[in-house]
């Protein structure tokens, strides 16, 4: 092997356009790409790899295959939402922050990563996440337009090729929008690696200037981003009485059952977190499993999902993987499950075990896999009540959806042990959070915030982060706030998108917003809504969850007052 081809840096190019989502020309973006390399002074110390509608298997071998010191994505970015990649079927399947920033924390050392280009829309979530572990990580504030990113990608390249530093071709792809008539120059935001310098924030598409001189309060530093879970230790976590003390009492009974459902980014997971922490001081061991993990060929079956269940909650639990012993003879999947529970798993740990099963939403979508296993599921907790074994399972049940499977009522997991439905905040929690915030004019903050938005966690947090950071005025922050360019921008299109697939649902939200009074509507729409948190009941009637919703969708869905 030459020298040269030694110091050769693999550029590895990931794209994904799934087909319900808006189609964009990638294929244009790589070649343009190609070409400049292809051209620069450079050329022979970058290798170009592309791979196109990657899906989350797709990635994680793409890393091991390649070993790439630049990874540039490329596709839809929907905010706390994560990533668009595809599933096996083509669809939209999400990819959180999280996920991601354990992903390159893997692989950083290991392939000498030096930067990560998330070209897509509102990725600074994960651009943050992602530059623990990485020298140099790109993402966008804000929805970006195909032609803004194709410029910018190929300018960033370009100077790379010519030999330049990641933060002059960050520069240089701002600067190639701005020479295209473009006016988003400032979308894209480079950040450096925060592990050991956490004082460092986003360097501006405008100047390098450090945060002393950037329009951010001092105290707004410290602030958590607002997205996933919040951490234990975070100052901005609202409780919501008698919630929390409810779980808590109710997670130290042998053989518990809570589920805990509410809408999307309502605070199901932050809950979560401190039910498992208040379970940790307890002495019992924790295990939380995320189904939005389950790949598309482990639900083909469920022998296969109760496989990676099982592996799952093994590796969660830290124990030697022995899925082999148990998983054999003419037993079926459920009895293999419940013997590898009650004869290895339970046993070799001898004390309570908390396992908190989240987004198990994902397993609605196969009635006959969720049938089984929810019924499994049920029969354990029944079995906690006569089998002294099964008293040390502690289960957490957290959803979003009202459950359409059809479960027979005594083998349904979904009508025992303690309901926690998560409200939305009220005015005084609102005011609490305001002022944790450091913000002025709380009162006049919280009034014109909840008229807009409601106590909405998610929504509420993001306007008083973009605020107390200084990046925007509320009067702005509200002005855009039910429009396409707007901070909600990739939250009201994630709901537009689920609602068009929909066409009852289409229809009853169109009702539902024509009139500025609650009114009636079918039964099984009205559920369905309410658990996309677009609606609120009040009696038997429904009625927008907050005016952000039913000023956006009178426009989106053309329906007048």
């Amino acid at each position: 092997m030459s020298s040269s081809s030694r110091k050769k840096k693999t550029i590895l190019f990931l794209a994904a356009n799934p087909k319900n989502s808006t189609q964009l020309r990638l294929d244009q973006e790589v070649r343009e790409i190609d070409a400049g390399l292809q051209r620069s002074q450079k050329r022979d110390n970058f290798q170009l790899e592309t791979m196109s509608a990657i899906t989350p298997r797709d990635l994680q071998r793409a890393m091991l295959d390649h070993k790439p010191q630049i990874v540039h994505f490329s596709g839809h970015g929907v905010g706390e939402e994560g990533l668009v990649l595809e599933d096996i079927t083509g669809q939209a399947t999400f990819v959180r922050g999280e996920a991601l920033a354990k992903l390159f924390c893997f692989f950083a050392e290991k392939c000498k990563i030096e930067c990560v280009v998330l070209n897509a829309c509102y990725s600074e979530i994960q651009a943050i996440s992602i530059a623990q572990y990485v020298p140099y990580v790109i993402g966008m504030n804000q929805a970006i337009g195909e032609s803004a990113a194709r410029e910018f990608a190929v300018g960033f390249y370009d100077a790379l090729g010519a030999g330049e530093s990641i933060e002059f071709a960050y520069e240089n792809g701002c600067i190639s929008i701005s020479l295209h008539g473009i006016p988003e120059e400032l979308t894209p935001v480079l950040k450096r690696q925060t592990v050991f310098e956490p004082e460092e924030t986003a360097i501006s598409g405008e100047t390098h200037k450090q945060d002393a001189d950037l329009p951010i309060s001092p105290s707004a530093l410290d602030l958590d981003v607002p997205e996933g879970q919040v951490p234990l230790e975070s100052p901005l976590y609202v409780e919501r009485p008698p919630i929390e003390s409810r779980c808590y009492e109710a997670i130290v009974k042998p053989g518990a059952l809570i589920r805990i459902k509410a809408p999307r980014q309502m605070g199901k997971s932050s809950l979560m977190l401190r039910v498992l922490n208040h379970a940790a001081e307890q002495g019992y061991q924790t295990a939380p499993l995320n189904f939005q993990l389950v790949d598309r060929e482990s639900l083909s079956s469920l022998d296969l999902f109760l496989q990676w269940f099982c592996n799952s909650i093994t590796w969660e639990l830290n124990l030697d993987d022995r899925l082999t012993d148990y998983w054999k003879g003419a037993f079926s999947p459920k009895n293999k499950c419940t013997n590898y529970f009650q004869r290895y798993l339970l046993p070799e740990l001898q004390r309570p075990v908390v396992l908190c099963l989240d987004e198990v939403d994902q397993v609605f979508e196969y009635p006959t896999i969720a049938t089984d296993f929810f019924g499994m599921l049920r029969a354990w907790h029944e079995d906690a009540k006569i089998k002294p074994i099964w008293k040390n399972l502690r289960l957490v049940i957290v959803h979003s959806k009202e459950v359409y499977i059809p479960l027979n009522i005594n083998q349904s997991p979904f009508n025992v042990g303690v309901p926690i439905e998560l409200p939305q905040l009220t005015q005084p929690q609102v005011f609490d959070l305001v002022k944790r915030h450091q913000l002025d004019e709380s009162e006049a903050i919280v009034d014109r915030l909840m008229a807009m938005v409601g106590g909405h966690p998610y929504l509420v947090r993001a306007a008083l982060y973009q605020v107390a950071r200084g990046e925007t005025s509320l009067e702005h922050l509200l002005h855009l706030a039910p429009t396409e360019g707007g901070l909600y921008g990739e939250h009201l299109r994630r709901h537009l998108l689920n609602l068009e697939s929909d066409e009852k649902l289409i229809a009853a939200m169109k009702q539902i917003i024509a009139t500025d009074h609650p009114i009636s509507i079918n039964t099984s729409e009205a559920f369905k809504l309410t658990s996309m948190g677009l609606v609120i009941f009040q009696g038997s009637e429904v009625l927008p969850s907050c005016n952000l919703y039913r000023q956006y969708f009178r426009e989106r869905l053309r329906v007048g007052a």
